[in-house]
């Protein structure tokens, strides 16, 4: 006899809330954002570098850790905190490798403060043109 066939409506798609897609939009965009471009491995930055220390030894840092002017530790506004970054002197050519462990440095037109015993690698006196590259 005759054959019964089925014929299912066509489905239409299912609509994604508009809310649902604001929400997976934003999540992307702040995973994006939560590692700048210059904390990738790799990245580097060039300006002035300047140490810190004096009076501040055994101070918290933005670590949580105390401060030891004789470790090779810096502060970087941007950097995440624990990168090891190598600092490297342009007039001399010396590098250091440094732990990011504090938030600085507070006056403008520097990119890095570095620990004295950094600073001391470095041959540096007082400020110094550096390049910061990113290990981590």
């Amino acid at each position: 006899m005759y054959e019964q066939q089925r014929h299912a409506a066509p489905r239409r798609p299912r609509r994604v809330p508009a809310g649902l897609l604001s929400l997976v939009l934003l999540v992307a965009l702040v995973l994006a954002a939560a590692v700048p471009l210059e904390a990738r491995a790799g990245a580097t930055q060039v300006g002035k570098a300047s140490w810190y220390g004096p009076g501040l030894h055994g101070k918290k840092t933005a670590s949580g850790e105390r401060f030891n002017p004789q470790r090779l530790t810096a502060a970087h506004r941007r950097l995440p905190l624990g990168t090891q970054a190598r600092v490297t002197n342009l007039k001399n050519g010396k590098a250091v490798t440094v732990i990011i462990n504090d938030r600085g440095p507070h006056r403008g037109g520097r990119i890095i403060d570095l620990s004295r015993a950094a600073a001391q690698q470095l041959s540096m006196d007082g400020v110094a043109r550096v390049r910061v590259e990113v290990l981590n």
